[in-house]
């Protein structure tokens, strides 16, 4: 695949994220940190995400499927949840989140129940959107070091038949 086509695609998948509000100007922001003094960067922090998300998700599984349930850790695990999704942009994970918050304010077990799935939900989808994006790297190293082997994809492409990475932040 040329530079070119390969650079359309990536700025035209990158857009379809955007408009379907799985990400946000926030993402873009993560590129920007990325240089070559730091070519990891995106990879650390959504690698960080993955990490955090799954545990969080599992905690908040094991408090509401308690008897007596506490909303206030409930609560701080939705609070850190929607902290890290907004680190990296995932918009539509941190607008459940919020969701989430009101219905523990309001002590909604049933409520706090349907939101946990459309958390997980939603967060299985950016991650899967994300991983279209990403694949293994070639450095073994730095999967190793992350336990994560993806990078991504398009970038790699990209960079391999020696072109650069577009911009995101001109469509956020």
């Amino acid at each position: 695949m040329e530079v070119d086509q390969l650079q359309r695609s990536f700025v035209e998948y990158s857009r379809l994220l955007f408009h379907e509000g799985f990400l946000d100007g926030q993402f873009s922001q993560l590129q920007l940190l990325q240089d070559e003094s730091n070519p990891d960067f995106v990879l650390e922090v959504v690698s960080l995400f993955f990490e955090d998300s799954e545990r969080l998700l599992n905690d908040l599984t094991i408090a509401l499927d308690q008897q007596n349930v506490e909303f206030k850790k409930i609560d701080a695990h939705v609070h850190q949840l929607k902290g890290s999704s907004s680190s990296i942009g995932a918009q539509r994970v941190k607008n459940v989140c919020i969701a989430f918050r009101n219905l523990c304010d309001e002590q909604n077990a049933e409520g706090c129940l349907r939101c946990l799935q459309q958390v997980k939900q939603e967060y299985l989808l950016v991650k899967t959107k994300l991983e279209a994006l990403l694949r293994e790297r070639h450095d073994k190293r730095v999967v190793h070091d992350l336990n994560c082997g993806f990078i991504f994809q398009l970038e790699q492409q990209i960079v391999a038949a020696g072109g650069a990475i577009p911009m995101l932040n001109e469509f956020c």
